[in-house]
């Protein structure tokens, strides 16, 4: 049986650490490395090793009892979040390691909604708890109150003829029929394990373990214990099917990481990706940064390809299912400086290829200026990147100041006409666009008969829509939260070819634009700060200052907590005041809560000065055509102008 596992936590929290100790005492490894010494078997690449941090989603393979695990240690810091939510979708069960001394931290909440979005089952193991300030009991009653009522704390080691009585009280406390064999004491620790596995995998139960990794403190207790707790079922008599979670380069080649899904994947046997069909030329395991070439894979297995170009990370190879977004999105870019003797053309083949391997740099060209943006999550993410792309590339380049990421969108109900009529050339395009609740994101629907317009020429309507960003009119930033329906609209058989539809889509999407109410938006944080009571009056001023909102402050006798929502724009550099304040001993977490009204929109706007006429990749105009010669029609006209009714 094949289960992946996957380690997470805050930075720091000790999850490296506990890592390696799981792949020592399965034998995976020889010799167990740590973070100070900068000789961990997971932190393999030299960039982690100097910094100290997990950047980069790194797997091991061992086998516990009659399973093969791939364990998956992932990155705690929040500038590299995109990585761990990317490893998360092919996880079969996640380990939230939490400090015993700091509690939870702003990162763990995250990490903890994105595996309740994915329907992760989940463990907890409490760590660092020889160390002074520890507290198991605070930490949990924490756990409990911010995560889940269902934690429940293994205080003896389950063995299969052993379960003890505090957790077969917990069990029976939940299931009916339990409970009356509790009472009639004849509750066994067989039907003890089988209900508690089925509740971690409904994710109605989430054991919790102690100890100390770096003391080697309840690890082979835990490692005793997963076998009993997990199980998975994978069909292996089907066609193939696995979602790409990573890629990564060898030399000029390029590696394709995969989960398989269901089937089983040989040598030599071919994929298809959209349109593109190739032949998988090697097949990997990988145990850190060494692997072992096999002939085949099996559902259920992690593994690494050699002759895949045309898959992205996030497609599912083998499936007609939608690829589901990701949730974590960067809220900042920022703009490449290079000053050396390549042609930016070059440059951007370079971060092209950065792009593939991390798809949540979103890399923008603007060829008016010959210039290259990208989207990060932070500033780390930035000396990161920097060092990348000198030690792979031996390519020196350095960051503008990194710039808040708006979108844009509409407050009333639309329809966008577009037409597009040079000589020998046909399309004509009417959508329907109405604001989507916030978060959203644009959708379609298709309202639109045959009749009027073919099922194909339908299909790339819709294709153009979603085939990229569409600039909005007061920044220039992508729109969102919109509900595109597709009315009408008309091809020609003999002259309608290329882009057509596109040129008359996106006439359209800018026209209804043009007479729609626009909206900037802003991206927010949701924040939590927690001080001593003598702050309270400071922390609520900051707050309104910084244009944020809060909740009903939650007072004792010592402390305050306040949570709210705020700008991100306003409280991205806020925690370096809040530690000096409160001398260090405040703590602040943020997480990022999607996008909302921006606070200061007429200021972003005149700072940015988007001129949406001189905008070279749209135009709110359309082109018809009278006596052999195109003509354009102005957006405020082009209605009256249109062939369909």
């Amino acid at each position: 049986m094949y289960k992946t596992i996957g380690v997470l936590a805050h930075v720091d929290a000790g999850k490296t650490s506990f890592s390696e100790q799981v792949l020592f005492h399965t034998k995976s490894i020889q010799a167990r490395g740590r973070v100070d010494h900068q000789d961990t078997f997971l932190d393999n690449h030299e960039l982690e090793r100097q910094r100290g941090i997990t950047i980069f989603a790194e797997q091991g393979r061992f086998m516990l009892g009659e399973d093969t695990y791939t364990l998956i240690d992932t990155p705690g810091h929040v500038d590299f979040s995109p990585e761990m939510e990317r490893a998360i979708r092919v996880m079969d069960y996640a380990i939230i390691i939490v400090s015993a001394v700091e509690g939870m931290q702003g990162h763990t909440e995250t990490v903890w909604q994105l595996l309740r979005k994915y329907h992760v089952p989940t463990f907890f193991f409490i760590n660092k708890i020889d160390r002074e300030g520890a507290d198991v009991a605070a930490v949990m009653a924490q756990l409990r109150k911010d995560c889940s009522e269902h934690i429940l704390l293994v205080d003896e080691p389950l063995q299969a003829d052993y379960v003890s009585s505090s957790i077969m009280e917990w069990l029976a406390e939940r299931d009916e029929q339990l409970l009356d064999a509790f009472l009639q004491e004849t509750l066994d620790p067989e039907q003890c394990l089988a209900q508690l596995q089925a509740m971690i995998k409904d994710e109605r139960a989430f054991p919790c373990f102690t100890g100390s990794a770096l003391k080697d403190i309840g690890i082979q207790e835990l490692l005793a214990q997963l076998p009993l707790l997990t199980v998975t079922y994978f069909k292996q008599n089907a066609s193939f099917q696995g979602e790409v979670f990573k890629i990564r380069h060898d030399g000029h080649q390029r590696v394709t990481f995969l989960k398989a899904l269901q089937g089983s994947l040989h040598i030599r046997d071919e994929l298809t990706v959209g349109e593109v069909t190739e032949k998988i030329t090697e097949i990997r395991l990988y145990n850190g940064s060494r692997f072992d070439t096999v002939q085949q894979v099996e559902a259920g297995e992690i593994f690494a390809v050699k002759g895949l170009s045309a898959a992205n990370i996030g497609d599912q190879i083998g499936s007609t299912a939608y690829t589901q977004p990701y949730e974590l999105m960067p809220t900042l870019q920022a703009k490449v400086q290079y000053q050396g003797d390549q042609h930016m053309k070059e440059v951007l083949k370079i971060f092209r290829l950065l792009e593939a391997e991390e798809p949540s740099l979103r890399v923008v060209w603007q060829e008016k200026f010959q210039e290259i943006h990208v989207h990060i999550m932070g500033v780390i993410q930035l000396e990161v990147l920097i060092d990348v792309l000198m030690r792979r590339f031996s390519l020196e380049v350095s960051f503008g100041a990194p710039q808040i990421l708006y979108m844009e969108t509409i407050a009333n109900t639309v329809t966008g006409y577009g037409h597009f009529e040079p000589l020998k050339h046909y399309a004509e395009v009417h959508v329907l666009m109405e604001p989507n609740a916030r978060g959203t994101g644009n959708t379609f629907s298709n309202a639109c008969h045959a009749d009027a317009l073919s099922v194909g020429n339908q299909r790339l309507v819709e294709q153009h829509l979603f085939e990229r960003d569409h600039h909005g009119l007061l920044t220039g930033f992508p729109v969102t939260d919109i509900h595109f329906t597709l009315l009408t609209g008309r091809g020609h058989n003999e002259h309608t070819s290329g882009g057509d539809f596109r040129e008359a889509t996106f006439r359209a999407l800018r026209q209804g634009l043009e007479q729609a109410h626009n909206i900037l938006l802003e991206p927010y944080y949701r924040f939590k700060m927690k001080a001593s009571n003598d702050f309270i009056g400071r922390m609520m001023t900051d707050i309104q200052q910084m244009a944020g909102t809060f909740n009903d402050p939650i007072l004792t006798e010592t402390d305050v907590l306040l949570t709210g929502r705020a700008p991100v724009a306003t409280f991205m550099s806020y925690s370096t005041t809040f530690a000096a304040y409160t001398n260090g001993k405040g703590a602040l977490t943020l997480q990022f809560d999607g996008y909302d009204i921006c606070h200061n929109a007429e200021e972003v706007i005149a700072q940015i000065g988007y001129d949406k006429n001189a905008d070279p990749d749209y135009t709110s105009s359309s082109i018809f055509c009278a006596k052999g010669k195109g003509y354009s029609v102005p957006w405020d006209q082009a209605q009256a102008a249109m062939h369909c009714q």
